[in-house]
């Protein structure tokens, strides 16, 4: 057993062992995004008393419970990745009707959301079979947490995950493009050979404010703010700024500095004039963005306000 995890182990069968944890169940278990000591008790307890160990990749799964001092035979470790997941996903479904619980987890974070898990939740789903979320790691929520970007007074509420963008430079661009007219916060994930491509892209969305999170929870974690437009000057100024895990998230566009000014505006014109126009008067008279006052008159419009 590793020392520096025999305790949390001990601590995870006191905290957890109580907890009713049915047989003929998936699992769907969040690991660490780089620190192992962001694990939750109720996970180490789980990985312990699971009967097999879905996983991407058998070798780094079997490394991270080995140094948790969780030792798990070959035949209890199954591959499912995003390349045989739906076959994969039907030998979870014959494992869980023979009774075993079965544990899902990712290379790092929460499985299913930008990682494989969603086809396999959706296999055990539809066999009438039970799937249990146990929280924990998320690079998404965990850059949200420091970059400032969400609930701010006067910008929209939420965030849009918009995840990996197409790898080809032209979609690439014409999805940003789009995007630049999301004033929702919006959530992106990039890998380290595309980064560069990637915030030489943004550049178009020029003073948008946007926060770059790179290897997080280890070592070498750095998170930034900068403009859209100078990102990709930023990564360029060192080497090891383009070395890593990336989430970044463009800011919200905030609807006005008056916080509320520009929303009375706009609904006393949406009482005479059509949407589009009364968006566009709107943000000429207030300064507010005409995209973040269009969003806002389409939710009032979906709720009948």
């Amino acid at each position: 057993m590793s020392a520096s995890f025999a305790s949390a182990l001990d601590a995870a069968r006191a905290a957890a062992a109580a907890q009713h944890h049915p047989q003929a169940a998936l699992y769907m278990v969040a690991t660490p995004i780089g620190n192992l000591a962001d694990i939750t008790l109720r996970a180490l307890h789980v990985l312990q008393l699971a009967d097999t160990v879905a996983c991407e990749d058998t070798r780094h799964t079997q490394s991270m419970l080995r140094a948790y001092g969780i030792d798990k035979g070959a035949a209890q470790l199954l591959a499912l990745h995003r390349h045989n997941e739906a076959e994969a996903a039907q030998d979870v479904v014959q494992r869980l009707q023979q009774g075993q619980r079965v544990a899902y987890v990712s290379d790092a974070g929460t499985p299913g959301v930008s990682d494989p898990g969603a086809r396999l939740v959706a296999a055990v789903q539809a066999a009438g079979l039970r799937a249990m979320p146990l929280p924990g790691a998320s690079s998404i929520t965990t850059a949200l947490s420091v970059a400032g970007a969400v609930a701010w007074r006067g910008a929209p509420d939420g965030f849009v995950f918009a995840g990996f963008l197409p790898a080809k430079s032209a979609e690439r661009a014409r999805v940003i493009g789009q995007l630049a007219h999301e004033p929702r916060c919006v959530v992106l994930l990039e890998a380290p050979h595309r980064i560069g491509e990637l915030a030489q892209d943004l550049a178009a969305l020029g003073a948008r404010p946007v926060t770059l999170a790179r290897e997080l929870t280890k070592q070498f974690e750095e998170v930034t703010t900068r403009p859209a437009q100078a990102l990709r000057e930023w990564i360029a100024a060192s080497p090891q700024r383009a070395r890593g895990e990336f989430v970044l998230l463009l800011h919200p566009v905030p609807v006005a500095g008056d916080g509320g000014e520009s929303l009375r505006v706009l609904r006393l014109l949406l009482q005479a004039l059509p949407l589009r126009n009364a968006v566009r008067l709107a943000a000429e008279i207030t300064g507010a963005s005409r995209n973040a006052l269009y969003a806002q008159a389409l939710e009032w419009q979906r709720a009948g306000i």
